[in-house]
């Protein structure tokens, strides 16, 4: 029986879950995982074009939950909602963390001077590569980003086929203008996909769930 930190895993779409549980594992053997969906989120959002008071409120509630009932961490795995997390962490007494915050972080001290940003969902994408812009700073102006749009890795990466959605995101990287030497994606749920993606096109694959679940360790271990 595990005893060690509970943390709560926060998601909009079933696919989330699987890459951030296996990464807390290996970052914290010991960690309890609690899984919170609202797998609405997502479409709601795109239905309303972006998110709305309604869905801001509706997840702040759902972190609330967590932070009430006992969570020594929680991680956000939708990116669309990383923004709530970060608002949330600043009083927060325990961490609270969006989703993308460490791979961003990984992005910036990579020493890379170009990069392909994936997301299978056209709202995420644009919502991502400002988030990347506003976290790198000054440093922006070394690193240029290429948005890449694969909505054909959706339904593969949903239904748990890596292999389909890796080659939907090759595709993808392959007819975007420009190179680069290192691709990150923006969704937890393409995660599965890196090792494969990276065996085809050569580069190397940042995910966000590695990223954040070691950074979690450490924040609860200090």
């Amino acid at each position: 029986m595990r005893t060690g930190p509970l943390v709560a895993l926060v998601s909009a779409v079933p696919a989330a879950i699987p890459p951030a549980v296996a990464a807390l594992e290996e970052a914290m053997p010991d960690a309890r995982v609690w899984n919170i969906l609202d797998d609405r989120l997502i479409d709601d959002a795109n239905e309303a074009g972006g998110v709305t008071g309604e869905l801001d409120a509706r997840m702040r509630r759902l972190i609330d939950h967590a932070i009430r009932e006992g969570a020594d961490a929680v991680l956000l795995t939708c990116s669309l909602y990383g923004f709530v997390a970060r608002d949330i962490a600043a009083g927060a007494t325990i961490p609270v963390l969006g989703p993308d915050d460490a791979a961003f972080e990984a992005v910036r001290t990579g020493g890379y001077s170009s990069i392909y940003l994936v997301s299978s969902v056209e709202l995420a994408l644009a919502d991502s590569t400002t988030r990347l812009r506003e976290h790198l700073g000054d440093a922006a102006d070394g690193l240029e980003i290429h948005p890449v749009f694969a909505p054909a890795a959706l339904a593969p990466s949903r239904a748990g086929d890596a292999a389909g959605a890796a080659s939907a995101i090759a595709d993808a990287v392959e007819h975007t203008v420009g190179s680069a030497d290192a691709v990150i994606f923006a969704q937890y749920s393409l995660a599965p996909a890196a090792q494969l993606l990276e065996q085809r096109l050569g580069l190397p694959v940042l995910t966000g769930p590695g990223k954040a679940a070691s950074l979690l360790g450490e924040r609860l271990r200090s």
